[in-house]
């Protein structure tokens, strides 16, 4: 499935995707949005939400989440 999702990206469908997947997320999206309580938290490119991640939910989130599924 995360092949064919990489493959409209490609050719550039639009789509919106919830995922834990990060690495697919890193990879395919123009925007990553995190959430936390039903409420936007943070949002960004991926480039700045995976190096560089603002808040204290969404750094804590990535760090948790890529130790356990590591890239």
């Amino acid at each position: 499935m995360l092949g064919l999702m990489k493959q409209l990206a490609s050719e550039r469908q639009t789509m919106m995707v919830v995922t834990h997947e990060m690495s697919f997320a890193r990879d395919v999206a123009d925007r990553v949005i995190f959430i936390d309580g039903g409420k936007i938290v943070e949002q960004g490119p991926p480039s700045e939400m995976f190096s560089n991640p603002q808040d204290p939910r969404t750094k804590d989130f990535l760090k948790k989440i890529l130790a356990t599924n590591p890239e």
